[in-house]
């Protein structure tokens, strides 16, 4: 393995990024790493030469004065002006761009992530390519799990896939994040992405995966007795696969909203 600034986050176990845009937070973590290893490394030695030089002895003496020189204040000094670096170089930029420069083109995929106590439930638009409206008091455990607007035509070939999130490599991906109960958060490790999920917020978040593989999607915030359960999959397969997953899926759930609406005037009319 060649050296470079993100070796170290390899050597601490850090997940390998998938996502485009996980080199730059790879990039910043990496300096951020090797910044606090410097700073440990260096105060550990200044206290082991404190405590030798200073310890205790039979003829101690105290020094009111205390330490004299400015060496800690530059030192100080220096630490603020990385931290304005990490901040205006790395981490403002990088939120500028996720947050205001959303995907617009037509490959985008567009689906929506709601957490509950303790799982997380996907929806997917259907070959419309676009997802239905929705609302948490539509909410129907055992017919509706995500909410829909049962009346929006957008929503007929809408899918459901429960505690995977499937998506296709190499293509923007645009998640709307909720919960229905208490905070979650929506933690994607490799795509380096995580958005909380908030009762009666709607959240967004994106990314564009560049590996294909299969990994654990976490809760990030401590929901409850079950938190530590709260696991989901992320799958990223070929574009071809999806789509042909996406189009047998929006099939099947087309034919079985047809066929609710059929069944529901002859109910009515018993």
């Amino acid at each position: 393995m060649s050296f470079s600034l993100d070796s170290i986050n390899t050597l601490i176990g850090q997940t390998p990024n998938a996502s485009e845009h996980g080199g730059l937070v790879d990039h910043m973590l990496g300096f951020v790493h090797w910044f606090m290893l410097v700073l440990g490394v260096g105060w550990s030695i200044y206290l082991a030469i404190t405590f030798y030089r200073f310890r205790q002895k039979k003829t101690a003496k105290a020094d009111y004065q205390g330490f004299r020189g400015h060496a800690t204040t530059h030192i100080e000094i220096g630490v603020i002006i990385v931290e304005a670096i990490l901040l205006l170089g790395f981490a403002f930029p990088l939120w500028s761009r996720q947050a205001d420069e959303y995907p617009t083109s037509p490959d985008t995929v567009r689906m929506r992530a709601l957490g509950e106590k303790f799982l997380w439930n996907f929806q997917y638009p259907g070959n419309d390519s676009l997802l239905s409206t929705w609302d948490l008091r539509n909410v129907d455990g055992a017919t509706n799990t995500m909410g829909k607007d049962l009346h929006d035509p957008n929503g007929k070939d809408d899918f459901v896939n429960p505690g995977t999130m499937k998506l296709p490599v190499g293509r923007p991906v645009i998640v709307d994040v909720a919960s229905k109960d208490v905070i979650h958060n929506l933690a994607l490790v490799p795509m380096r992405a995580a958005q909380d999920a908030t009762p009666g917020v709607k959240a967004h978040m994106w990314f564009k995966p560049v590996k294909e593989g299969s990994w654990d999607i976490i809760c990030g915030q401590l929901c409850g007795p079950g938190h530590a359960q709260m696991k989901a999959i992320l799958e990223v397969i070929p574009s071809a696969e999806y789509d042909a997953w996406a189009k047998e899926q929006s099939a099947g759930a087309l034919k079985k909203t047809t066929e609710a609406e059929a069944a529901a005037p002859k109910a009515a009319a018993h």
